[in-house]
């Protein structure tokens, strides 16, 4: 989650150490994960972020580090990051009634998702569902946890991603309705047993046929997207009728939903739709 706090501020406790015109650049607010906090510092005040790490820390006793982000990069989405206080980037975050452990230097969890996780987690009771690209168990273990499905084939690619996802099986005692496999979505993902499928990477694209051929006639495809504003929803309902029709498949779309703001001019969305 996004924290700030209501009565001492940052800027409260870093007067003194900062100049006015650094203390009007301070961040606003700040990802508080289990207890790490997750902060981005504009380039002007980098060469004051351990000050700002440390005042963050005072912010927040309970918290053991602060980690500065950089970037996003690579294949795997993983974040760029400095640990600039304390010591330590492995933690338990809770949220919505489940637990994610995780290293917060290596593998990613968007405040921005929290509502998409919400929702999904009502979603699938008594299903068979596969959860492409799972991660750590982002979508799959709250719907284990809240909904109950049948079962859920959960895939992911990123070594250390899987191992996550198989330790948050079990901290959340969910090994009865999660089948965790390490591999590529493209070889891994099952044909014609799905109720549900779960496409939440944003190169879920090129995977459109895997996801759409997982699913029994009548299942539900949950399929994400990056958009450019002017294309939201039109392209990624272009994507997935096209790749459907090509398969023989007819498509239904149910809902389209705006995620988050992306980028300047670009959405996360995730489009929903029923496939015949």
């Amino acid at each position: 989650m996004i924290e700030t706090q209501a009565h001492t501020t940052l800027s409260d406790l870093l007067a003194g150490k900062l100049s006015k015109k650094e203390l009007k650049l301070l961040p606003k607010g700040w990802q508080i994960l289990g207890d790490i906090i997750i902060v981005s510092i504009p380039p002007r005040l980098e060469i004051r972020k351990c000050v700002i790490g440390e005042a963050l820390l005072r912010f927040y006793p309970r918290c053991k580090a602060v980690l500065m982000i950089k970037r996003i990069s690579g294949p795997y989405r993983e974040p760029d990051v400095e640990v600039i206080a304390g010591s330590g980037t492995e933690t338990t975050h809770k949220e919505n009634g489940c637990r994610f452990k995780l290293d917060a230097s290596k593998i990613m969890f968007s405040p921005g998702n929290l509502d998409e996780r919400k929702r999904m987690s009502k979603l699938g009771k008594d299903e068979v569902i596969v959860d492409m690209f799972a991660g750590i168990g982002y979508f799959s273990i709250p719907m284990a946890v809240h909904s109950r499905p049948e079962r859920i084939i959960a895939i992911e690619v990123n070594p250390l991603a899987y191992r996550y996802l198989c330790e948050n099986v079990k901290l959340n005692k969910v090994e009865d309705i999660i089948s965790p496999i390490h591999g590529d979505c493209a070889i891994k993902t099952p044909v014609g047993i799905a109720d549900r499928a779960i496409m939440g990477n944003f190169e879920a694209s090129h995977y459109l046929a895997h996801g759409i051929n997982a699913l029994k006639s009548g299942g539900i495809l949950h399929y994400h997207e990056t958009t450019p504003e002017k294309l939201v929803f039109s392209r990624p309902i272009k994507r997935i009728t096209s790749a459907a029709n090509e398969l023989g498949r007819a498509l239904k779309v149910q809902r389209c939903r705006k995620v988050k703001k992306y980028s300047p001019g670009v959405w996360h969305v995730v489009v929903d739709a029923q496939v015949f």
